[in-house]
């Protein structure tokens, strides 16, 4: 592609498609939570499904805009992120604000395509994409806040499944399913950032690998284990197909092939552990169509 254009790819880093594989897995699952079972589903199922799609790529691409604005000074100082566009002076501020600008456009004509519960919803997410990047300098959370923001999608998909948006009539499902996915996120964004962990330190970027350090393998281990928990209450709480429990059983495998292969003092490895959470995203949807497989009520 033009050099221009490669520039702004590489803003929204649409090199590394990881980041929004793990934007659109929560958005799938909730969408196959709330509509009716996959074999049944109809046109309108699969809008829904390519408008995530979309709005996944396009909106983990506003959040790394934004991400970079706020640390374009800070890129400098850390090996990995020195190349950034941003960071290096290959594009300027204005030219960043006119893109992200155009891609929050994006996503606001998507977003108009759902109903106004799920609207609302979405259009709540834009204050946590926007404060996100801040969190790493002023909690040793950021994690927690990068999986509120990720995870929401199971909230959009819900509400988009409501013809009113009465919470009463959406919290226990959806909500196991969200924090499900926010334990997850803790796990693999640990993950992720042992890669940064003496940079970050450096620097003074806080995150959970720099709080946990050398146990950094026992934190994973827990998050993960908090989401397998939630997930089986789900299953359970849904009256679920029992194949739905198998699945769960290769998830809680592959999760714990991550966590055994984490490694505090060597982290070269922890990108690709990190790159196979969109294998353990696939897993979950998997479970939640077995799940689906006999019927259940709505809660």
């Amino acid at each position: 592609m033009p050099a221009k254009i490669h520039l702004y790819a590489q803003l929204m880093r649409l090199d590394k498609p990881i980041g929004w594989w793990l934007l659109l897995w929560p958005c799938w699952w909730g969408l196959i939570l709330a509509a009716p079972p996959v074999g049944a589903w109809s046109a309108t199922e699969v809008f829904y499904a390519v408008l995530f799609l979309l709005g996944a790529i396009i909106m983990r691409g506003a959040g790394c805009v934004v991400n970079d604005v706020w640390d374009r000074d800070l890129d400098k100082s850390v090996l990995r992120t020195q190349t950034r566009p941003l960071a290096n002076g290959a594009l300027t501020l204005r030219e960043a604000l006119w893109f992200l600008a155009g891609l929050l456009l994006l996503g606001l004509v998507i977003l108009l395509q759902f109903n106004v519960a799920a609207q609302l919803v979405g259009a709540s997410l834009l204050l946590l994409v926007g404060v996100y990047p801040l969190m790493k300098r002023i909690t040793w959370w950021p994690q927690l806040f990068l999986g509120l923001t990720f995870n929401a999608g199971v909230w959009v998909a819900a509400a988009a499944y409501q013809p009113q948006f009465y919470l009463p009539n959406l919290i226990l499902a959806p909500a196991l399913l969200y924090a499900a996915g926010i334990f997850w996120t803790l796990g693999y964004d640990t993950i992720y950032a042992l890669q940064d962990a003496k940079d970050d330190a450096l620097v003074g970027i806080k995150s959970t690998a720099r709080l946990f350090g050398r146990w950094s393998r026992l934190a994973v281990a827990a998050f993960y284990g908090i989401m397998l928990v939630l997930l089986a209450a789900l299953l359970w709480h849904l009256g679920a197909h029992p194949s739905s429990y198998v699945v769960w059983v290769v998830l809680a495998c592959h999760l714990f092939w991550q966590t055994r292969h984490i490694d505090w003092v060597n982290p070269h490895a922890a990108g690709k552990l990190f790159k196979s959470n969109r294998e353990a995203g696939l897993w979950v949807a998997l479970m939640l169509i077995a799940a689906k497989a006999t019927p259940f009520e709505w809660p």
